[in-house]
């Protein structure tokens, strides 16, 4: 059995629990460590979890609404961690006391109920990694922080059942906000973030009789609005709007089976 759980979503902090089940066997991934470490605590305690039932940390990328606190967390609870070289080389390759595992784009990891495979997502970090991960039936895929969608992207993602998507922005709203021209650049750039529509269409590529669950994340709290994005998605995939799920970036989401 294989279920998430987003602990929050969006430029204040990401943190996503991923938890596959096996026999007797669970493991617990957390992708992501951007939010602050007390904040962490109290809403792994909502999911009924605490740091002792984490096998692993996955790091995306080296911003630090990603990264955060995942050195504090891995050096004090003795958990491994994996990124990609160039995300510890951005971070200042910090002592990680034997804790650190280097991640590979297609590389698969297994992690006892399930395993995990990176690839490659273009944004504007040093070696910037997403997730598919599968129990051997059922596969989740996540893909936040990216500027475009490569059809690298797009091929990691054919076949999941359920699906953690960035819906960052209204272009529109980013136009008319008050962010200075060059982060309005930035962030509707090629590897900036994905707007609404962008979400949608790969929505609409990736969309199959098997997909039961998608996930809005990522929204920009200033040039979106949760009901724009779930609008796009749920149109793509032709489904009724309120089977589109929002991740918050104060409560995440529920636990969501995929």
């Amino acid at each position: 059995m294989l279920r998430f759980r987003n602990l929050g979503s969006g430029s204040s902090g990401n943190a996503t629990l991923v938890e596959g089940s096996s026999g007797l066997s669970t493991s617990r991934l957390l992708i992501d460590c951007g939010l602050g470490i007390r904040v962490l605590e109290k809403r792994l305690a909502l999911a009924g979890l605490a740091w002792g039932d984490i096998d692993a940390l996955f790091i995306t990328h080296e911003h630090s609404d990603h990264i955060g606190c995942a050195q504090q967390v891995a050096l004090r609870h003795r958990i491994p961690v994996w990124m990609s070289g160039g995300t510890f080389q951005a971070i200042g390759e910090p002592d990680f006391d034997g804790l650190l595992n280097l991640a590979h784009d297609l590389q698969t990891v297994a992690l006892g109920g399930f395993e995990f495979r990176p690839f490659t997502v273009p944004h504007d970090a040093r070696e910037p990694l997403q997730l598919r991960c599968s129990d051997g039936a059922r596969h989740l895929g996540v893909a936040t922080d990216l500027g475009h969608v490569s059809g690298h992207v797009t091929a990691q993602l054919q076949g999941c059942h359920a699906l953690m998507l960035e819906s960052n922005h209204d272009p529109e709203l980013l136009a008319l906000s008050r962010y200075p021209d060059f982060l309005k650049r930035r962030v509707s750039g090629r590897l900036g973030h994905l707007a609404n529509h962008a979400a949608a269409e790969l929505a609409r590529t990736l969309r199959h009789p098997g997909l039961g669950c998608v996930v809005a994340a990522h929204l920009s709290e200033r040039n979106n609005l949760p009901e724009l994005a779930r609008a796009g998605l749920a149109a793509a995939l032709e489904w009724q709007p309120e089977q589109i799920i929002v991740a918050d970036p104060r409560h995440g989401t529920d636990w969501l089976p995929v």
